[in-house]
């Protein structure tokens, strides 16, 4: 049955997970040999202030995240069952390894979130592209399917490709917002959440959940919630992680969950 037809819209009740990226904080630590700032202790700190799940985004070139921080991070989790880990990337470079490994030694993973990266990108710029990316996610989806982990596919905000991202066996997308923090504070950003907002209206009818994610900072997530409000999960980084050399990681933490609430989610 369509959810638009049979309850007036999606349904905007539910909470908006807050997942924090670590990439920012390994970057740091790489530039030395010393082993700081820690990456797990990071993550320790974003968990005891409330953050509900952890996020990375390992590259082949190693240039933040590392396999030992992937797997040093899923130990940490078994002792937060009620938190989620996510790691992105392109599932035609580095990730399924990583996810096989860490099913192999019974750590937790809960979400994969396939990216379409080249090596050489600084940072994701685009999401996946349809028909022409369909045939070779389908078997990757449901490898990972096959290793119970939830996949998330990154995708532009075209209503239309809603529904062949759920054909090819998605259970989430999560929409790339860098358009949306351009424009926020502009004439044109009413506009642009009209986009993402039938992009999300698009998703939930072909039977998908919504993440969101690139560019939200604690000027815009109120904001970009408030429009689309069926956002299952965020996940930021180098903006939390920039604001936390301003206010310490806990109560940046602390200020992005109240930028959630107030978007009454």
């Amino acid at each position: 049955m369509n959810p638009l037809i049979a309850g007036g819209g999606p349904d905007p009740r539910g909470a908006t997970a807050l997942s924090v990226n670590l990439n920012k904080v390994a970057l740091l630590r790489n530039t030395r040999a010393l082993g700081i700032p820690s990456v797990t202790r990071a993550g320790t700190i974003a968990l005891e202030a409330g953050a509900h799940g952890l996020t990375v985004h390992p590259r082949p070139d190693e240039r933040h995240i590392r396999p030992h921080d992937v797997f040093e991070l899923g130990t940490l989790l078994r002792d937060w069952p009620q938190a989620e880990f996510n790691i992105e990337g392109n599932p035609l470079h580095n990730l399924m390894p990583l996810a096989r490994a860490l099913r192999e030694r019974g750590l937790p993973l809960h979400q994969l979130t396939f990216v379409p990266d080249s090596v050489e990108q600084s940072t994701s710029d685009h999401g996946w592209c349809f028909p022409q990316d369909a045939e070779r996610l389908a078997p990757l989806v449901d490898e990972a399917r096959r290793l119970g982990v939830r996949v998330s596919l990154f995708m532009d905000p075209e209503p239309g490709a809603m529904a062949a991202a759920r054909a090819v066996g998605a259970d989430r997308v999560e929409l790339y917002t860098e358009t949306y923090a351009r424009a926020h504070g502009t004439a044109t950003v009413p506009g642009v959440l009209d986009g993402f907002r039938a992009a999300g209206e698009a998703a939930v009818v072909a039977g998908l959940e919504l993440n969101a994610g690139h560019d939200l900072n604690r000027d815009n997530l109120t904001d970009f919630l408030v429009a689309v409000p069926w956002i299952r999960e965020v996940s930021i980084g180098h903006a939390l992680i920039a604001d936390a050399l301003e206010l310490g990681l806990a109560e940046t933490v602390r200020a992005y969950l109240r930028c959630i609430h107030r978007a009454g989610r």
